[in-house]
């Protein structure tokens, strides 16, 4: 699929907030029901990251939003907070090249590294993000912000056990 990633602007925001949903429903497959039925993230959090350059939006050649992404920072590193794909536009590359627009955002701002934190198991996500780079941390490896979301992730509910953080190495370009 031939996509374009460009920065997300205020109009993506409903288009964004679906994303998420459609992709979220991928996780029927995995029995995570919960997770599948999660809200999208708040307007005003997505507005935050656009004004602040840290969303985008793949598009499609309609111009048609397939999937988006947003990042942090995170103990001086580049954290991704989201990536969203439609599951009409899964396996065609459209989340590598969204996970490639935050990793160059990072290199972008002299950070070393990006985080997240992921199912470990479910094949679209631990073993999606192995696949592009991405290490298991061992805990004793997290900073205090990336503690703070795990531990958040706990209070929401999610099952921590099932749950990795993960990190991958950038190079300045």
């Amino acid at each position: 699929m031939d996509v374009t990633i460009r920065p997300a602007g205020a109009a993506d925001i409903a288009s964004m907030q679906w994303l998420e949903i459609d992709a979220g429903k991928r996780f029927l497959d995995v029995g995570l029901d919960a997770i599948a039925g999660d809200e999208p993230y708040a307007e005003s959090l997505l507005a935050a990251h656009i004004a602040d350059g840290s969303a985008w939006v793949a598009v499609d050649g309609d111009g048609r939003a397939v999937g988006y992404a947003f990042a942090s920072t995170v103990d001086g590193e580049g954290h991704l907070d989201q990536v969203s794909v439609a599951r009409a536009a899964m396996g065609a590359g459209v989340g590598t090249a969204l996970i490639d627009a935050v990793c160059d955002w990072a290199v972008g701002r002299g950070f070393d590294a990006v985080t997240l934190t992921t199912f470990r198991d479910v094949p679209f996500n631990g073993p999606y993000y192995e696949r592009r780079g991405f290490v298991v941390l061992d805990e004793a490896a997290w900073g205090p912000q990336l503690a703070a979301i795990r531990a958040t992730e706990r209070e929401n509910g999610i099952d921590v056990a099932e749950r990795v953080a993960m990190r991958r190495e950038l190079e300045a370009g």
